[in-house]
C-alpha cells in the first residue's frame, strides 16, 4: 500500500519539478534548468508548495482517471461514463495551467449526457500528444495483475482516446499503464520495452474489434512500435533481456538532450505519446534506483520535463516507495493528501478486484 501511495505522490512530485510553473518545462536546455537548481540550493533544499510549484494537468488529469477508477461502477461502460464525467469537471481546474491543447479539445467533444456515446470522439490528426500518457499511469495500478492484461489494454485504449484519439497518443496510455502493472508484478526493468510492444498487436486486435477509424489508425500505426525498436536497438536491449541497456560514455545535460529530441519527432523530447513514456524509462533504466539521478534525467531536461517527470516519479514509487526522496519534495505538494488517499484506494481496489 505504502508504494501505491508513494507513486501517486512522486507521479505530482515529478510533474511539479519538471513544470516550475511553466518556466522549466519551456527551457529547451537540461544545463540551464540544472544551473538553475543549483542556484536554488540543490534538489534536498527544495520545499514544493502549491503556490510556487504547483502541479500541471498532467497531475490534475492523473487525479480525475484515478478516481473514475476508485468509484463504484459495475462495468466498463459505467467507468468510461465516469471517466468523461470527471475530465469534463477537471476543465475548469487546468485553467492557468497552460494545458496540452489536445487534453483541452478532446475533453470538449466529451459528451457526458449521451448515455450511449458519451466517450466516443472523433479522430484527431494532433491528438498524438503525452497526455494520454500522464494521465493513464493509475491504470495499470487498478488492472496490475497479468491476468488482467486485456482489460488494461481496452481501459488505457479507451481513456487515452477520449483526449487523444491517435495512435501515437492513446498507445502511449496502454504503455505508461503497462510500465506500472510491470512495477508491481516486479517484472525486471530492462524487460518492460520489449514486453510492451509484445502487447501492442493485442491493441490492435481490440481497436479493429470496436471498428471506430480504423483507416485512419492504420496510417499511424506503425511509427509508434518503429519508434520503439529503434530506441530498443539503440541501447541494445536484446529479446532474450540478457544484457544490460548501453549507455554513452558522455551522457550529460547536453548529450541527452540531442538524445531525446532524436526520439522526438517534433525536435522536442516527450512532446509526444511514443517519447514521453520512453523518456521515463530510459531515465529509470540509467537511474538505477538514485532519485537525484532520476530527475537528473527525468525531470531537469529541455524537453516536456513535466511529462516525463510525472511517469517516472510514479513508476519511481512503486519501485522504491519515498526510499532517497526529500522530504520537502512531498511534505507541502499540491494535492498531496487527494494523491495519496487514491494511492490507498487503488491499493485497495485492486486487490479486491471484481
Amino acid at each position: 500500500m505504502e508504494k501505491f501511495k508513494a507513486a501517486m505522490l512522486l507521479a505530482g512530485v515529478g510533474d511539479a519539478l519538471g513544470y516550475r510553473n511553466f518556466s522549466w518545462e519551456i527551457c529547451g536546455s537540461g544545463l540551464k534548468i540544472q544551473e538553475e537548481l543549483k542556484e536554488l540550493g540543490g534538489l534536498e533544499k527544495l520545499v514544493l508548495s502549491a503556490d510556487k510549484w504547483p502541479v500541471s494537468d498532467n497531475t490534475l488529469m492523473h487525479l480525475s482517471t484515478a478516481e473514475a477508477l476508485t468509484s463504484d461502477y459495475w462495468c466498463l461502460e459505467d467507468l468510461y461514463r465516469e471517466m468523461v464525467k470527471q475530465y469534463v469537471d477537471a476543465v475548469d481546474k487546468l485553467q492557468g495551467r497552460r494545458p496540452d491543447p489536445a487534453t483541452i479539445e478532446g475533453c470538449s467533444q466529451l459528451k457526458p449526457d449521451n448515455y450511449l456515446l458519451a466517450w466516443h470522439t472523433p479522430f484527431n490528426e494532433k491528438g498524438s500528444g503525452f497526455g494520454a500518457a500522464t494521465k493513464a499511469m493509475c491504470i495499470g495500478m487498478r488492472y496490475w495483475k497479468p491476468e488482467r492484461i486485456e482489460t488494461l489494454i481496452e481501459v488505457s485504449i479507451e481513456c487515452g482516446r477520449m483526449t487523444h484519439n491517435h495512435p501515437t497518443g492513446f498507445l502511449g496510455s496502454l504503455c505508461a499503464a503497462l510500465f506500472t502493472s510491470y512495477a508491481i508484478q516486479g517484472k525486471p526493468l530492462v524487460q518492460w520495452g520489449r514486453e510492451m510492444l509484445k502487447a501492442v498487436p493485442l491493441a490492435e486486435e481490440y481497436c479493429k474489434k470496436t471498428i471506430r477509424h480504423m483507416a485512419e489508425y492504420q496510417e499511424h500505426w506503425f511509427y509508434y512500435e518503429a519508434k520503439w525498436q529503434f530506441y530498443l536497438e539503440e541501447r541494445e536491449i536484446a529479446e532474450d533481456h540478457q544484457n544490460k541497456p548501453s549507455f554513452p560514455d558522455r551522457y550529460d545535460a547536453e548529450e541527452r538532450d540531442k538524445t531525446y529530441r532524436k526520439w522526438s519527432s517534433e525536435g522536442r523530447g516527450g512532446r509526444r505519446g511514443h517519447d514521453a513514456p520512453m523518456i521515463a524509462y530510459d531515465a529509470l533504466l540509467g537511474a538505477g534506483g538514485d532519485w537525484k539521478e532520476l530527475c537528473n534525467r527525468a525531470m531537469f531536461h529541455g524537453g516536456e520535463s513535466g511529462a516525463t517527470g510525472s511517469i517516472a516519479g510514479c513508476l519511481y514509487g512503486l519501485l522504491h516507495g519515498l526510499n532517497n526522496v526529500p522530504n520537502g519534495l512531498y511534505q507541502d505538494l499540491e494535492y498531496r493528501e487527494r494523491l495519496e488517499h487514491l494511492g490507498d484506494a487503488l491499493f485497495k481496489v485492486s486487490k479486491e478486484d471484481k
